[in-house]
């Protein structure tokens, strides 16, 4: 589904993203971990062409980003609050981002009555606009807002920071369902790597933008992953 190859983001004299070769398949749950300046955001910049490589290409589902934008239809993100219209209300956002990927106000509603749990009460009927909202509310909104449209490929970064506990558990539910139920191509970056092992099928550790680990998840990674960064 999602393919780097000779992938480098370089700027001035400091290379911060430096990835041979790496193959995500279709309906995959994958984890990118790592410390700040490992380089999960550049990949995730390239990925949805909001920066363009130094060298190499990403290709996602035979589209090669950075150079077509037939990948958008069926690729969503939510990487941080830039992504949002701070002037809109939820309900606005939302069926603006419907209308954007061909979904009518009844597409949405159904979409949306499926995340009530989710919401908590806090994101609908408020009448506040998403400027206003708390950290974690907007994410909330951004979060589901990128599962508008049935998309095929979903990156989330950070999606678990600024979120209660209540909400991150139902987090980690709705993206084990997506990848096993829905087989949407799921991409997660987070510094929780409890969080991570436990809704990721597979984890590629970054570490100064090159890839250092490569793992399949089992009930050792968590230690495996504490090891590497507690050493």
């Amino acid at each position: 589904m999602i393919s780097s190859q000779n992938l480098t983001k370089t700027y001035g004299s400091q290379t911060v993203l430096n990835i041979e070769n790496l193959e995500i398949p279709k309906g995959q749950s994958f984890g990118l971990v790592g410390n700040n300046g490992a380089g999960k955001t550049t990949f995730f910049s390239l990925l949805l062409d909001l920066i363009q490589p130094t060298t190499g290409k990403i290709v996602n589902n035979e589209v090669q980003v950075n150079t077509s934008e037939s990948w958008k239809p069926f690729t969503s993100a939510f990487i941080d609050e830039s992504f949002l219209i701070g002037y809109l209300t939820p309900e606005e956002y939302f069926y603006f981002v419907g209308e954007l990927r061909g979904q009518n106000k009844a597409d949405v509603d159904a979409l949306l009555s499926n995340f009530e749990d989710f919401f908590h009460g806090e994101i609908l009927g408020q009448k506040k606009y998403l400027r206003d909202l708390s950290k974690g509310n907007q994410k909330k909104a951004g979060i589901v807002a990128s599962f508008i449209g049935n998309p095929e490929v979903v990156v989330l970064d950070e999606p678990f920071a600024n979120l209660d506990p209540t909400t991150q558990i139902r987090l980690k539910g709705i993206i084990k369902e997506l990848s096993q139920k829905r087989e949407v191509t799921v991409l997660v970056s987070s510094h929780d790597l409890i969080h991570v092992t436990e809704v990721c099928e597979r984890i590629v550790v970054l570490h100064k933008g090159e890839v250092v680990r490569d793992i399949q998840t089992s009930a050792e990674t968590l230690k495996e992953l504490e090891s590497f960064f507690g050493g």
